[in-house]
């Protein structure tokens, strides 16, 4: 079976309840519902250590193809199989992909919002609020686009449906998790969505996973993104 905890590769748990635990790499303490088996902790932070290559690496990139720029981003260290760092990299592929595409935006500066926004949506999301980071970084993307804030009209609702979108793609497939099925539903959706609501076209073949020997939840044959 694939490696969970980052400690010692035992399976993760999830409690009922906030138990007050402490970080086994930088010891912090802090409320969370998520450790391993042994009792292990990592918080967010350092669970997404090194993810600041993410800015160097979509400047660099010409790719149009939201799905090639993020699979990138998944073989750089910083990335495990599951985890926050998905809640970023969604959203900085779909900004590359756009601005690559013929989207106007500042890349740079969007990049660093989308770090920024993005690393406030914790791990666990998807089964402790009924909000996969996926989906949300989707959303984070199109508000970034657009300067959407709490006071806007039209970018406000366009914001919200696309996360809507993401997240009903994301939903309709089941679950238990996995950040990189999930990753793939949140940015075809986008994908789409981009293009009927601000005529940017971005490019997307098929998608064929890579990662399922990784997963313990795998779904399988379920996934859409399964070998035939």
């Amino acid at each position: 079976m694939a490696e969970e905890c980052l400690i010692c590769a035992a399976p993760l748990e999830y409690l009922k309840e906030d138990t007050l635990m402490e970080c086994a790499l930088c010891h912090k303490k802090e409320l969370s519902k998520t450790r391993c088996v042994r009792e292990h902790y990592v918080c967010s932070e350092c669970h997404m250590e090194g993810m600041d290559t993410i800015i160097g690496l979509c400047l660099h990139e010409s790719s149009r193809n939201p799905i090639e720029v993020i699979r990138k981003m998944m073989a750089e260290p910083f990335c495990h199989m599951h985890g926050p760092e998905h809640h970023v990299m969604v959203g900085a592929a779909l900004l590359t992909a756009y601005k690559n595409a013929g989207g106007g935006i500042d890349l740079p500066q969007a990049l660093v919002e989308m770090q920024s926004r993005g690393r406030e949506v914790p791990g666990g999301a998807c089964g402790f609020w009924g909000a996969c980071g996926a989906g949300v970084s989707a959303g984070i993307f199109i508000s970034i686009v657009l300067n959407s804030t709490p006071l806007s009209g039209k970018s406000w609702g366009v914001s919200n449906l696309m996360t809507s979108r993401a997240l009903e793609a994301i939903g309709k497939n089941g679950g238990p998790r996995c950040c990189k099925r999930d990753s793939y539903l949140a940015i075809l959706a986008a994908v789409d969505f981009v293009k009927e609501h601000l005529g940017v076209a971005m490019d997307c073949g098929d998608v064929v996973c890579i990662h399922s020997a990784k997963n313990n939840q795998c779904i399988g044959k379920r996934c859409p993104f399964s070998r035939k």
